[in-house]
């Protein structure tokens, strides 16, 4: 039913996914979460209002979030090829995915913290805390378990990213679908990255839950 070559080629593709989605996923946290710090942190009403600057990260992220990731990945192939030395393959797709996935995770991230009770940081105000004791030790500190279920939702978002980029040559599992699974009619191969993919997906829900769980005060004894 199987040979070993397909065996060893489906694997390394699995392993090139979930290396795609690891690394982007992280480079993107490192550009989103600062952003998603300063919309909360400088909004209107905010713990330092600069409505201007606001506004501004505003736009850029409703502007880069509104652009279709395939789109996004052709106009980011210069920067990748710079950066990589190559425009397909699965270290220049990471540069596509950081771009697509860090508006997504600076919204996933401002979410989060305007969940925290204005109360707590009200309470931190009051005994004197700073701006950045505030950030680091009340607001990201009463939303963790929020943070950890949207780290769970942009990673599932970036392994279908890593999906899609096979369309153009990105790697993984979706470059073995589309090359020897849509392009020979091979029903078999196919399947058997959907399904590798779904398994993927599965494994990030259950650590992702397991994890917010773990965190979460109020379900522990």
């Amino acid at each position: 039913m199987w040979n070993s070559n397909e065996i060893s080629m489906l694997l390394e593709a699995c392993v090139t996914s979930v290396y795609m989605t690891l690394a982007s996923t992280l480079m993107a946290y490192v550009i989103g979460l600062p952003v998603g710090i300063l919309l909360v942190v400088c909004a209107p009403g905010g713990l330092k209002p600069k409505p201007i600057l606001h506004k501004i990260f505003d736009v850029i992220v409703n502007i880069t979030r509104s652009i279709p990731f395939l789109i996004l990945m052709i106009l980011a192939t210069p920067l990748a090829r710079a950066i990589t030395g190559k425009s397909y393959g699965a270290n220049a797709t990471i540069i596509s995915l950081t771009l697509a996935a860090a508006p997504f995770i600076a919204r996933l991230v401002e979410s989060s913290l305007l969940e925290v009770d204005k109360g707590v940081i009200e309470a931190a105000q009051s005994m004197g805390a700073g701006t950045w004791n505030i950030v680091l030790k009340v607001l990201l500190g009463e939303a963790r378990v929020s943070l950890i279920v949207g780290l769970t939702i942009a990673l599932g978002t970036v392994l279908g990213y890593t999906a899609m980029s096979g369309a153009i040559g990105g790697g993984g599992l979706g470059d073995v679908a589309i090359r020897y699974g849509y392009n020979r009619w091979n029903t078999k191969i196919l399947l058997e990255t959907v399904v590798l993919l779904v398994i993927l997906m599965q494994l990030i829900q259950m650590a992702g839950t397991k994890l917010s769980r773990k965190l979460d005060r109020r379900l522990t004894d």
